[in-house]
């Protein structure tokens, strides 16, 4: 076998094999024999058959199959012949393969890049700290109140927060577009439920009164035919309501969040355990973020294969084409695959030099470290024991949190070696920050 390799740009190559007429007769002999006795031939007994009928007969397809075959097995013993770590799978040409001229094929595809890791040393990061303090506790105990709230009729006019029961119908250029009147609506005031203006020209009325609004929709609403016009709605009160929150110490208040014996103690010490849950992943994730910006930025020269970026974009496509077939609705891939573009970047330049780090500092999965990771995610279900089980017997879920492990080992060996500066985070603005992260992936 002779095997050629061309550098056509940075990161791909061209590589040519040949393949001798001979290898390709041996194995296509050695498969006509193997079927002498399996075929039947009309006018022979099994097994019977002499083998030039079957070559001619079976042959070319044979030969076919062979052919497909040792383009395989041949490009990737080339491959390790000249010690190459493809990026992909290769696209392969083949340029001859006529019976007695033997094999020859092309085959394109990109490397993986070889590159030096930067010195972690040189890395800066930050790592961050908050704590859970009892006006923090005080807050989520009230956040826990209105979850529980009640209505009772307000007998006054309507002011921020109160709920209303309303009658209305709108009309814009003369046309009702509220098929009729709407009754029985509930809206809370400044809950941001309906557009721009409504609940706003809503405070200070009175049950039982009437009142006209004239608003515009944004220029962006969900009905074209309505949006960036003016319409007039004509609103009916049919009561105002305000919200009462339970006591603390009210019966069943403690009791609907599974404190039995009714401890105020023992509910904020619960709270307050919850809270710091929410608050060290909220940490862990962003000084995660700190670690790969910095490894990101070190590493902004490493050339990426286009082929793995192409695939990361495609990968992160899937969700929104499966979406838009179940909604039945085209999907405009240009904007998407623009805004992903950067992102799949960021990831593929990650994962290569995140192989690099763990390679250097001869990491592997702490299984100690996936257990408590599994226990963690488990701890807010009801039977958390299920949700282990139910981890350790999914392979595919188990490897999703060994690589979440994996990344956080690579982080703590960045943390051990990088200038680390540490920065302390108010507890809302960090979870503040989460929930728009979250929010934003």
């Amino acid at each position: 076998m002779q095997v050629s390799v061309e550098t056509t740009s940075e990161l791909s190559r061209k590589m040519t094999v040949q393949v001798p007429e001979e290898k390709i007769q041996e194995q296509v002999n050695t498969r006509l024999r193997g079927l002498a006795g399996r075929v039947k031939i009309d006018g022979f007994r099994p097994g019977k058959a002499p083998q030039s009928l079957i070559k001619k007969r079976f042959g070319p397809s044979v030969r076919d199959e062979v052919v497909a075959d040792l383009i395989q097995s041949s490009f990737y013993d080339a491959v390790r012949e000249e010690k190459l770590n493809l990026a992909a799978s290769p696209m392969i040409t083949p340029k001859e393969s006529a019976e007695g001229k033997g094999l020859v094929y092309e085959a394109d595809f990109e490397v993986v890049p070889e590159f030096s890791l930067a010195s972690l040393e040189t890395l800066e990061v930050t790592r961050f700290a908050s704590t859970v303090a009892e006006s923090d506790v005080d807050g989520m105990v009230l956040r826990l109140r209105e979850q529980r709230k009640t209505w009772q009729e307000a007998g006054r006019p309507a002011a921020e927060g109160d709920r209303l029961t309303i009658h209305f119908e709108g009309v814009c250029e003369g046309e009702n577009f509220t098929d009729g009147k709407v009754e029985n609506f509930q809206v809370v005031i400044g809950s941001k439920q309906l557009i721009p203006g409504f609940e706003d020209g809503l405070v200070g009325a009175a049950a039982g009164g009437t009142l006209k609004l004239d608003l515009s929709f944004p220029e962006d609403y969900g009905n074209k035919k309505l949006a960036g016009k003016t319409a007039e709605f004509t609103v009916e009160i049919e009561k105002v309501e305000e919200g009462v929150l339970p006591e603390v110490e009210s019966e069943g208040f403690l009791e609907s969040f599974g404190v039995e014996n009714g401890d105020v103690a023992s509910f904020r010490d619960d709270i307050k355990g919850n809270m710091e849950r929410e608050m060290n992943r909220a940490l862990a994730s962003r000084t995660k973020t700190s670690v790969m910006d910095a490894l990101y930025a070190a590493h902004s020269a490493l050339p990426l294969p286009r082929v793995m970026v192409d695939q990361e974009v495609e990968h992160m496509l899937n969700p929104y084409r499966q979406t838009a077939k179940k909604r039945q609705q085209h999907l405009d891939e240009s904007p998407l695959k623009e805004r992903f573009e950067p992102i799949a970047r960021r990831r593929v330049s990650l994962g290569l030099v995140l192989g690099k780090i763990i390679e250097a500092e001869k990491l592997s999965v702490d299984a100690k470290r996936v257990r408590a990771a599994v226990e963690d995610l488990a701890v807010s279900y009801e039977s958390p024991e299920q949700v282990v089980s139910w981890y350790y017997s999914n392979p595919e879920q188990l490897r999703q949190v060994e690589s979440m492990v994996l990344e956080d080992q690579v982080v703590d060996a960045v943390l051990a070696k990088a200038k680390v500066n540490e920065e302390q985070v108010a507890f809302e603005e960090l979870m503040k920050s989460a929930q728009q992260d979250s929010a934003a992936a």
